[in-house]
Protein backbone atom coordinates (compact mmCIF):
# COMPACT_ATOMS: atom_id res chain seq x y z
CA UNK A 1 0.00 0.00 0.00
CA UNK A 2 1.09 3.32 -0.58
CA UNK A 3 0.63 7.09 -1.71
CA UNK A 4 1.34 7.37 -5.99
CA UNK A 5 4.48 8.82 -6.82
CA UNK A 6 3.57 12.63 -7.46
CA UNK A 7 4.63 13.71 -11.01
CA UNK A 8 7.25 15.74 -11.68
CA UNK A 9 5.78 18.24 -14.46
CA UNK A 10 2.17 17.73 -12.41
CA UNK A 11 -0.31 20.83 -14.04
CA UNK A 12 -1.45 21.71 -10.03
CA UNK A 13 0.23 22.85 -7.29
CA UNK A 14 -0.86 22.59 -3.36
CA UNK A 15 -4.49 22.09 -2.22
CA UNK A 16 -6.21 25.26 -0.84
CA UNK A 17 -8.16 24.38 2.13
CA UNK A 18 -10.60 25.61 0.42
CA UNK A 19 -10.94 22.97 -2.06
CA UNK A 20 -10.02 20.56 0.06
CA UNK A 21 -13.06 21.80 2.49
CA UNK A 22 -15.67 21.63 -1.18
CA UNK A 23 -14.26 17.70 -2.22
CA UNK A 24 -15.25 16.44 0.98
CA UNK A 25 -18.91 17.63 1.15
CA UNK A 26 -22.10 16.57 -0.34
CA UNK A 27 -21.57 13.21 -1.37
CA UNK A 28 -24.81 10.50 -0.98
CA UNK A 29 -24.65 7.52 0.52
CA UNK A 30 -24.10 4.83 -1.72
CA UNK A 31 -23.72 1.67 0.32
CA UNK A 32 -25.77 -1.50 -1.43
CA UNK A 33 -28.20 -3.31 0.81
CA UNK A 34 -29.86 -5.39 -2.21
CA UNK A 35 -26.79 -7.42 -2.73
CA UNK A 36 -26.56 -11.58 -1.84
CA UNK A 37 -24.34 -14.10 -2.16
CA UNK A 38 -22.74 -14.57 -5.43
CA UNK A 39 -23.60 -17.85 -7.41
CA UNK A 40 -20.14 -19.51 -6.91
CA UNK A 41 -20.25 -18.43 -2.96
CA UNK A 42 -20.79 -21.71 -1.76
CA UNK A 43 -18.40 -23.39 -4.02
CA UNK A 44 -15.82 -21.55 -3.21
CA UNK A 45 -16.55 -22.37 0.55
CA UNK A 46 -16.29 -25.94 -0.16
CA UNK A 47 -12.91 -25.33 -1.82
CA UNK A 48 -11.67 -23.33 1.26
CA UNK A 49 -12.84 -26.50 3.47
CA UNK A 50 -11.34 -29.10 0.99
CA UNK A 51 -8.33 -27.04 1.51
CA UNK A 52 -8.67 -26.59 5.66
CA UNK A 53 -8.76 -30.31 5.83
CA UNK A 54 -5.50 -30.52 3.88
CA UNK A 55 -3.58 -28.19 6.56
CA UNK A 56 -4.97 -28.80 9.99
CA UNK A 57 -3.10 -26.82 12.57
CA UNK A 58 -1.68 -24.16 10.16
CA UNK A 59 -2.29 -20.27 8.98
CA UNK A 60 -2.71 -20.53 5.33
CA UNK A 61 -2.40 -16.90 3.30
CA UNK A 62 -3.80 -16.57 -0.54
CA UNK A 63 -2.81 -12.98 -1.87
CA UNK A 64 -4.72 -11.78 -5.05
CA UNK A 65 -1.68 -10.16 -6.28
CA UNK A 66 -0.64 -6.14 -6.91
CA UNK A 67 -0.73 -4.02 -10.15
CA UNK A 68 2.39 -4.09 -12.16
CA UNK A 69 3.92 -1.35 -13.99
CA UNK A 70 3.54 -1.16 -17.83
CA UNK A 71 5.61 1.45 -18.36
CA UNK A 72 6.10 5.35 -16.04
CA UNK A 73 3.14 5.06 -14.00
CA UNK A 74 0.91 3.22 -16.38
CA UNK A 75 -0.19 -0.61 -15.13
CA UNK A 76 -1.20 -3.30 -17.22
CA UNK A 77 -4.31 -5.02 -16.61
CA UNK A 78 -5.07 -6.65 -13.32
CA UNK A 79 -5.02 -10.38 -13.30
CA UNK A 80 -5.33 -11.80 -9.72
CA UNK A 81 -3.52 -15.00 -8.86
CA UNK A 82 -5.84 -18.19 -9.85
CA UNK A 83 -5.45 -19.84 -6.24
CA UNK A 84 -7.09 -16.96 -4.82
CA UNK A 85 -9.97 -16.18 -7.01
CA UNK A 86 -10.00 -19.99 -7.17
CA UNK A 87 -10.91 -20.07 -3.05
CA UNK A 88 -12.80 -17.13 -2.83
CA UNK A 89 -14.67 -15.96 -6.30
CA UNK A 90 -12.95 -12.55 -5.82
CA UNK A 91 -11.12 -10.27 -8.36
CA UNK A 92 -10.18 -7.39 -6.45
CA UNK A 93 -6.09 -6.51 -6.01
CA UNK A 94 -4.38 -5.84 -3.20
CA UNK A 95 -5.99 -8.68 -0.90
CA UNK A 96 -5.75 -11.85 0.84
CA UNK A 97 -7.50 -14.93 1.47
CA UNK A 98 -6.20 -16.05 5.38
CA UNK A 99 -7.44 -19.40 6.89
CA UNK A 100 -6.76 -18.98 10.60
CA UNK A 101 -6.80 -22.38 12.43
CA UNK A 102 -9.02 -22.76 15.36
CA UNK A 103 -8.17 -24.90 18.34
CA UNK A 104 -10.51 -26.95 17.97
CA UNK A 105 -9.97 -28.09 14.63
CA UNK A 106 -10.68 -26.71 11.14
CA UNK A 107 -10.06 -22.70 9.77
CA UNK A 108 -11.65 -19.32 10.15
CA UNK A 109 -11.75 -17.83 6.99
CA UNK A 110 -11.02 -13.90 6.08
CA UNK A 111 -10.70 -12.04 3.23
CA UNK A 112 -8.95 -8.88 3.51
CA UNK A 113 -9.93 -6.21 1.29
CA UNK A 114 -9.35 -2.66 0.78
CA UNK A 115 -12.46 -0.98 1.94
CA UNK A 116 -14.33 2.00 0.42
CA UNK A 117 -12.36 5.15 0.61
CA UNK A 118 -13.77 7.94 3.01
CA UNK A 119 -14.85 11.17 2.65
CA UNK A 120 -13.25 12.58 5.41
CA UNK A 121 -9.90 13.24 3.98
CA UNK A 122 -8.37 13.26 0.38
CA UNK A 123 -7.71 10.08 -0.24
CA UNK A 124 -10.94 9.33 -1.90
CA UNK A 125 -9.64 11.65 -4.61
CA UNK A 126 -6.04 12.06 -4.41
CA UNK A 127 -4.51 8.81 -3.21
CA UNK A 128 -2.93 5.74 -4.84
CA UNK A 129 -6.06 4.05 -4.53
CA UNK A 130 -8.38 6.65 -5.26
CA UNK A 131 -12.05 5.35 -5.81
CA UNK A 132 -12.34 8.67 -8.25
CA UNK A 133 -9.77 7.65 -10.23
CA UNK A 134 -9.97 3.87 -10.46
CA UNK A 135 -13.63 3.42 -10.05
CA UNK A 136 -16.20 2.34 -6.94
CA UNK A 137 -15.06 -0.64 -4.85
CA UNK A 138 -17.15 -2.72 -2.49
CA UNK A 139 -17.28 -1.90 0.93
CA UNK A 140 -16.66 -4.29 3.68
CA UNK A 141 -19.79 -5.38 4.14
CA UNK A 142 -20.89 -5.41 0.31
CA UNK A 143 -17.93 -7.80 -0.27
CA UNK A 144 -18.69 -9.91 2.16
CA UNK A 145 -22.30 -10.53 1.61
CA UNK A 146 -21.46 -11.19 -2.21
CA UNK A 147 -18.39 -13.77 -1.16
CA UNK A 148 -19.86 -15.69 1.80
CA UNK A 149 -17.13 -14.81 3.78
CA UNK A 150 -15.90 -12.76 6.66
CA UNK A 151 -13.85 -9.87 5.38
CA UNK A 152 -11.53 -7.52 7.32
CA UNK A 153 -9.22 -4.31 6.31
CA UNK A 154 -5.96 -5.53 4.30
CA UNK A 155 -4.24 -2.35 5.60
CA UNK A 156 -4.31 -4.06 9.14
CA UNK A 157 -3.24 -7.56 7.52
CA UNK A 158 0.13 -7.06 9.25
CA UNK A 159 -0.68 -6.24 12.35
CA UNK A 160 -3.65 -8.84 12.36
CA UNK A 161 -0.53 -11.25 11.79
CA UNK A 162 1.53 -9.92 14.61
CA UNK A 163 -1.21 -10.45 16.88
CA UNK A 164 -1.69 -13.95 15.52
CA UNK A 165 -0.78 -16.40 18.44
CA UNK A 166 2.78 -17.35 18.17
CA UNK A 167 4.39 -20.27 16.62
CA UNK A 168 1.67 -20.88 14.51
CA UNK A 169 3.16 -22.93 11.47
CA UNK A 170 1.92 -20.34 8.42
CA UNK A 171 2.38 -20.99 4.86
CA UNK A 172 2.07 -18.42 2.30
CA UNK A 173 1.86 -18.68 -1.67
CA UNK A 174 5.06 -16.70 -2.74
CA UNK A 175 5.70 -14.34 -5.52
CA UNK A 176 2.31 -12.85 -6.01
CA UNK A 177 2.62 -9.73 -2.96
CA UNK A 178 6.15 -9.16 -1.91
CA UNK A 179 4.94 -6.97 1.30
CA UNK A 180 3.19 -9.86 2.70
CA UNK A 181 5.46 -12.31 1.74
CA UNK A 182 8.42 -10.19 4.13
CA UNK A 183 5.70 -9.71 6.45
CA UNK A 184 5.99 -13.55 8.12
CA UNK A 185 8.43 -15.99 8.49
CA UNK A 186 7.42 -19.00 6.52
CA UNK A 187 9.51 -22.10 5.09
CA UNK A 188 10.21 -21.77 1.20
CA UNK A 189 10.13 -25.36 0.91
CA UNK A 190 6.48 -26.01 2.37
CA UNK A 191 4.92 -22.92 0.81
CA UNK A 192 5.94 -24.44 -2.61
CA UNK A 193 4.23 -27.87 -1.74
CA UNK A 194 1.19 -25.63 -0.38
CA UNK A 195 1.01 -23.86 -4.16
CA UNK A 196 1.52 -27.18 -5.30
CA UNK A 197 -2.03 -28.14 -3.77
CA UNK A 198 -3.63 -24.91 -4.24
CA UNK A 199 -3.11 -26.24 -8.15
CA UNK A 200 -4.31 -30.05 -7.27
CA UNK A 201 -7.19 -28.55 -5.96
CA UNK A 202 -8.21 -27.26 -9.48
CA UNK A 203 -7.60 -30.28 -11.15
CA UNK A 204 -11.13 -31.28 -11.00
CA UNK A 205 -14.03 -29.00 -11.97
CA UNK A 206 -17.29 -28.46 -9.68
CA UNK A 207 -20.35 -27.78 -11.76
CA UNK A 208 -20.29 -24.13 -11.14
CA UNK A 209 -16.48 -24.38 -13.07
CA UNK A 210 -17.68 -26.93 -15.88
CA UNK A 211 -20.82 -24.21 -16.37
CA UNK A 212 -18.42 -21.52 -16.72
CA UNK A 213 -15.65 -23.37 -18.89
CA UNK A 214 -18.94 -24.08 -21.63
CA UNK A 215 -19.67 -19.78 -21.36
CA UNK A 216 -15.84 -19.69 -22.37
CA UNK A 217 -16.17 -22.17 -25.27
CA UNK A 218 -19.50 -21.08 -26.29
CA UNK A 219 -18.54 -17.48 -26.86
CA UNK A 220 -14.89 -18.53 -28.36
CA UNK A 221 -16.83 -20.44 -30.82
CA UNK A 222 -19.02 -17.10 -31.82
CA UNK A 223 -15.71 -15.51 -32.23
CA UNK A 224 -13.97 -17.94 -34.48
CA UNK A 225 -17.06 -17.72 -36.40
CA UNK A 226 -16.36 -13.97 -36.16
CA UNK A 227 -12.53 -14.29 -37.76
CA UNK A 228 -13.88 -16.21 -40.74
CA UNK A 229 -16.75 -13.46 -41.39
CA UNK A 230 -13.97 -10.87 -41.68
CA UNK A 231 -11.07 -13.26 -43.56
CA UNK A 232 -11.20 -10.72 -46.11
CA UNK A 233 -10.49 -7.60 -44.24
CA UNK A 234 -7.66 -9.99 -43.04
CA UNK A 235 -6.32 -10.43 -46.77
CA UNK A 236 -6.20 -6.33 -47.34
CA UNK A 237 -4.66 -6.07 -43.85
CA UNK A 238 -2.61 -8.56 -42.03
CA UNK A 239 -3.41 -10.90 -39.01
CA UNK A 240 -3.75 -7.94 -37.36
CA UNK A 241 -7.40 -7.90 -37.92
CA UNK A 242 -8.19 -11.20 -37.18
CA UNK A 243 -6.67 -10.66 -33.75
CA UNK A 244 -8.71 -7.54 -33.04
CA UNK A 245 -11.83 -9.21 -34.76
CA UNK A 246 -11.38 -12.02 -31.62
CA UNK A 247 -10.63 -9.38 -29.22
CA UNK A 248 -13.52 -7.55 -29.86
CA UNK A 249 -15.62 -10.99 -29.03
CA UNK A 250 -13.75 -11.58 -25.85
CA UNK A 251 -14.50 -8.07 -24.40
CA UNK A 252 -18.16 -8.16 -25.39
CA UNK A 253 -19.20 -11.45 -23.80
CA UNK A 254 -16.37 -11.64 -21.04
CA UNK A 255 -13.61 -10.10 -19.31
CA UNK A 256 -10.68 -10.17 -21.77
CA UNK A 257 -8.58 -13.18 -23.78
CA UNK A 258 -7.21 -16.38 -21.70
CA UNK A 259 -3.83 -15.57 -23.10
CA UNK A 260 -2.36 -13.68 -26.30
CA UNK A 261 -4.24 -14.58 -29.72
CA UNK A 262 -1.76 -16.75 -32.30
CA UNK A 263 -3.11 -15.71 -35.61
CA UNK A 264 -0.87 -17.50 -37.67
CA UNK A 265 -1.16 -17.17 -41.56
CA UNK A 266 1.72 -18.93 -43.94
CA UNK A 267 4.47 -19.62 -42.08
CA UNK A 268 3.82 -18.37 -39.23
CA UNK A 269 1.65 -21.10 -38.49
CA UNK A 270 4.99 -23.44 -37.94
CA UNK A 271 5.48 -20.72 -34.39
CA UNK A 272 4.43 -22.46 -32.08
CA UNK A 273 3.52 -19.61 -30.07
CA UNK A 274 3.35 -16.70 -32.72
CA UNK A 275 1.48 -13.98 -31.21
CA UNK A 276 3.43 -11.10 -32.91
CA UNK A 277 0.54 -11.01 -35.55
CA UNK A 278 1.96 -9.08 -37.78
CA UNK A 279 1.80 -10.79 -40.98
CA UNK A 280 0.19 -10.88 -44.50
CA UNK A 281 -2.83 -13.03 -45.04
CA UNK A 282 -2.58 -14.54 -48.35
CA UNK A 283 -4.98 -16.83 -50.30
CA UNK A 284 -3.65 -20.15 -51.09
CA UNK A 285 -1.92 -20.21 -47.24
CA UNK A 286 -3.65 -21.42 -44.40
CA UNK A 287 -4.04 -19.51 -41.06
CA UNK A 288 -3.86 -21.35 -37.67
CA UNK A 289 -6.01 -19.30 -35.21
CA UNK A 290 -5.65 -20.42 -31.59
CA UNK A 291 -7.58 -18.29 -29.09
CA UNK A 292 -9.79 -18.35 -25.67
CA UNK A 293 -12.25 -16.15 -24.48
CA UNK A 294 -11.99 -15.70 -20.82
CA UNK A 295 -15.20 -15.61 -18.79
CA UNK A 296 -15.94 -12.53 -16.61
CA UNK A 297 -15.16 -15.52 -13.79
CA UNK A 298 -11.83 -15.77 -15.34
CA UNK A 299 -12.53 -19.18 -17.06
CA UNK A 300 -11.02 -19.66 -20.32
CA UNK A 301 -11.50 -21.30 -23.47
CA UNK A 302 -8.16 -22.88 -25.39
CA UNK A 303 -9.20 -23.50 -28.86
CA UNK A 304 -7.88 -24.01 -32.48
CA UNK A 305 -8.27 -24.69 -35.94
CA UNK A 306 -6.80 -23.96 -39.49
CA UNK A 307 -8.30 -22.77 -42.31
CA UNK A 308 -7.59 -22.43 -45.87
CA UNK A 309 -7.44 -18.51 -46.54
CA UNK A 310 -9.00 -19.13 -49.81
CA UNK A 311 -11.67 -21.71 -48.43
CA UNK A 312 -10.24 -24.62 -49.67
CA UNK A 313 -7.79 -26.58 -48.99
CA UNK A 314 -5.15 -27.91 -51.76
CA UNK A 315 -3.72 -31.35 -51.90
CA UNK A 316 -0.87 -31.10 -49.56
CA UNK A 317 -2.54 -28.59 -47.26
CA UNK A 318 -5.25 -31.01 -47.15
CA UNK A 319 -3.06 -33.96 -46.61
CA UNK A 320 -1.43 -32.79 -43.56
CA UNK A 321 -4.90 -31.46 -42.07
CA UNK A 322 -6.31 -35.00 -42.24
CA UNK A 323 -3.28 -36.37 -40.74
CA UNK A 324 -3.55 -34.14 -37.68
CA UNK A 325 -7.46 -34.98 -37.49
CA UNK A 326 -6.83 -38.67 -37.64
CA UNK A 327 -4.37 -37.91 -34.56
CA UNK A 328 -6.53 -36.01 -32.44
CA UNK A 329 -9.26 -38.53 -33.17
CA UNK A 330 -7.30 -41.01 -32.01
CA UNK A 331 -6.18 -39.07 -28.99
CA UNK A 332 -10.05 -38.26 -28.31
CA UNK A 333 -11.17 -41.40 -28.12
CA UNK A 334 -8.66 -42.55 -25.19
CA UNK A 335 -10.58 -39.65 -22.41
CA UNK A 336 -12.48 -41.17 -20.16
CA UNK A 337 -12.57 -42.13 -16.33
CA UNK A 338 -9.63 -44.03 -15.88
CA UNK A 339 -7.54 -44.01 -18.38
CA UNK A 340 -3.78 -42.47 -17.74
CA UNK A 341 -3.86 -38.76 -18.41
CA UNK A 342 -1.01 -39.77 -21.11
CA UNK A 343 -3.18 -41.93 -22.99
CA UNK A 344 -4.11 -39.37 -25.42
CA UNK A 345 -0.75 -37.94 -25.68
CA UNK A 346 0.69 -41.14 -26.85
CA UNK A 347 -1.77 -41.68 -29.12
CA UNK A 348 -1.93 -38.54 -30.80
CA UNK A 349 1.80 -38.85 -31.00
CA UNK A 350 1.47 -42.35 -32.73
CA UNK A 351 -0.65 -40.87 -35.09
CA UNK A 352 1.62 -38.59 -36.61
CA UNK A 353 4.50 -40.85 -36.14
CA UNK A 354 3.31 -43.43 -38.56
CA UNK A 355 2.34 -40.77 -40.97
CA UNK A 356 5.68 -38.99 -41.22
CA UNK A 357 7.01 -42.85 -41.48
CA UNK A 358 4.94 -43.70 -44.27
CA UNK A 359 5.59 -40.24 -46.23
CA UNK A 360 9.28 -40.82 -45.73
CA UNK A 361 10.59 -38.17 -43.55
CA UNK A 362 11.55 -40.04 -40.83
CA UNK A 363 13.02 -43.50 -40.93
CA UNK A 364 10.75 -46.08 -39.67
CA UNK A 365 9.33 -48.71 -38.47
CA UNK A 366 6.90 -46.56 -36.48
CA UNK A 367 7.47 -48.04 -32.76
CA UNK A 368 10.68 -47.37 -33.10
CA UNK A 369 11.03 -43.86 -34.67
CA UNK A 370 8.44 -43.52 -31.48
CA UNK A 371 10.47 -44.56 -29.14
CA UNK A 372 13.52 -42.54 -30.11
CA UNK A 373 11.16 -39.37 -30.26
CA UNK A 374 11.78 -38.40 -34.18
CA UNK A 375 8.43 -37.27 -34.54
CA UNK A 376 9.27 -34.44 -32.87
CA UNK A 377 11.15 -32.39 -35.61
CA UNK A 378 7.50 -32.05 -36.75
CA UNK A 379 5.28 -32.14 -33.93
CA UNK A 380 7.37 -30.32 -31.57
CA UNK A 381 5.39 -29.92 -28.46
CA UNK A 382 3.43 -32.35 -25.99
CA UNK A 383 -0.72 -32.60 -27.57
CA UNK A 384 -2.66 -31.05 -24.63
CA UNK A 385 -2.94 -29.97 -20.87
CA UNK A 386 -5.50 -29.40 -18.34
CA UNK A 387 -7.65 -25.91 -18.74
CA UNK A 388 -9.52 -23.72 -16.61
CA UNK A 389 -8.67 -20.72 -14.70
CA UNK A 390 -5.28 -20.50 -16.16
CA UNK A 391 -4.53 -21.56 -20.18
CA UNK A 392 -2.11 -24.46 -18.78
CA UNK A 393 -4.15 -24.79 -15.54
CA UNK A 394 -2.97 -27.03 -12.28
CA UNK A 395 0.47 -26.17 -13.27
CA UNK A 396 2.44 -26.72 -9.90
CA UNK A 397 0.35 -29.92 -9.40
CA UNK A 398 2.54 -32.94 -8.53
CA UNK A 399 3.00 -35.00 -11.90
CA UNK A 400 1.73 -38.11 -9.52
CA UNK A 401 -1.54 -35.86 -9.83
CA UNK A 402 -1.46 -34.80 -13.08
CA UNK A 403 1.05 -36.18 -15.98
CA UNK A 404 1.06 -39.46 -14.15
CA UNK A 405 -2.15 -39.56 -12.60
CA UNK A 406 -5.46 -41.21 -14.18
CA UNK A 407 -8.53 -38.73 -15.80
CA UNK A 408 -11.35 -38.54 -13.54
CA UNK A 409 -14.94 -37.08 -13.72
CA UNK A 410 -15.15 -33.21 -14.01
CA UNK A 411 -11.03 -32.42 -15.56
CA UNK A 412 -11.15 -30.48 -18.11
CA UNK A 413 -8.42 -30.62 -20.87
CA UNK A 414 -7.30 -29.84 -24.12
CA UNK A 415 -6.22 -32.26 -27.05
CA UNK A 416 -4.14 -30.34 -29.54
CA UNK A 417 -2.03 -32.29 -32.01
CA UNK A 418 -0.07 -30.74 -34.81
CA UNK A 419 2.52 -30.96 -37.33
CA UNK A 420 4.33 -28.49 -38.53
CA UNK A 421 6.90 -28.39 -41.43
CA UNK A 422 9.18 -25.35 -41.20
CA UNK A 423 9.91 -22.80 -44.23
CA UNK A 424 13.67 -24.10 -44.28
CA UNK A 425 13.28 -27.44 -43.38
CA UNK A 426 15.22 -29.13 -46.55
CA UNK A 427 13.94 -32.71 -45.31
CA UNK A 428 10.56 -32.37 -46.81
CA UNK A 429 9.44 -31.51 -50.43
CA UNK A 430 9.61 -27.76 -51.39
CA UNK A 431 5.66 -27.85 -51.59
CA UNK A 432 5.29 -29.15 -48.06
CA UNK A 433 7.57 -26.05 -46.23
CA UNK A 434 5.89 -23.57 -44.49
CA UNK A 435 2.61 -25.52 -43.44
CA UNK A 436 1.62 -25.60 -40.25
CA UNK A 437 -1.52 -27.23 -39.05
CA UNK A 438 -2.71 -27.82 -35.64
CA UNK A 439 -6.77 -28.81 -33.91
CA UNK A 440 -7.40 -28.25 -30.66
CA UNK A 441 -10.72 -29.01 -28.30
CA UNK A 442 -12.16 -28.58 -24.89
CA UNK A 443 -12.92 -31.86 -23.73
CA UNK A 444 -14.70 -32.75 -19.92
CA UNK A 445 -14.19 -35.81 -18.62
CA UNK A 446 -17.92 -37.12 -17.64
CA UNK A 447 -18.99 -40.80 -15.91
CA UNK A 448 -19.44 -42.25 -19.22
CA UNK A 449 -16.17 -41.17 -21.29
CA UNK A 450 -15.96 -37.25 -22.47
CA UNK A 451 -18.03 -34.37 -23.51
CA UNK A 452 -16.11 -32.29 -25.87
CA UNK A 453 -17.26 -28.73 -25.65
CA UNK A 454 -15.81 -26.93 -28.45
CA UNK A 455 -18.04 -29.46 -31.07
CA UNK A 456 -19.93 -26.41 -32.58
CA UNK A 457 -16.99 -25.69 -34.44
CA UNK A 458 -16.37 -28.09 -37.39
CA UNK A 459 -13.32 -30.27 -37.24
CA UNK A 460 -13.12 -32.41 -40.45
CA UNK A 461 -11.58 -30.44 -44.03
CA UNK A 462 -15.33 -31.03 -45.75
CA UNK A 463 -16.64 -29.52 -42.72
CA UNK A 464 -13.91 -26.64 -42.46
CA UNK A 465 -14.69 -25.69 -46.23
CA UNK A 466 -18.39 -26.12 -45.75
CA UNK A 467 -18.71 -23.52 -42.92
CA UNK A 468 -15.71 -20.84 -44.48
CA UNK A 469 -18.50 -21.30 -47.31
CA UNK A 470 -20.96 -20.13 -45.45
CA UNK A 471 -20.07 -17.74 -42.89
CA UNK A 472 -16.58 -16.00 -45.21
CA UNK A 473 -16.46 -13.12 -45.87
Amino acid sequence: MGKAKARKNGLYGDISPELSALMRTGWADTERQDLEPAEQAPYAAARRAALSALFPGERLIIPSGNLKTRSNDDTYPFRPYSGYVHMTGDQARDCALVLEPRAEGGHDAYCYQLPRDGRDDDEFWLGYHAELWMGRRRSLAEAATVLGVATRDVRKITEDLAAAPAGVPTRIVRGIDPALEAAVTTDEELDEEFEGTLSELRLVKDAWEIGEMRKAVDSTVRGFTDCVAELSRAIATSERWIEGTFFRRARLEGNALGYGSICAAGEHATIMHWTTNDGPVRPGELLLLDAGVETTSLYTADVTRTLPINGTFNEVQRKVYDAVYEAQEAGIATVKPGASYRDFHEACQRSMTEKLVEWGFIEGPADRAYELGLQRRFTLAGTGHMLGLDVHDCADARNSEYVDGPLVPGMVLTVEPGLYFQADDLTVPEEWRGIGVRIEDDLVVTESGHENLSAGLPRTADEVEAWMAEFGG
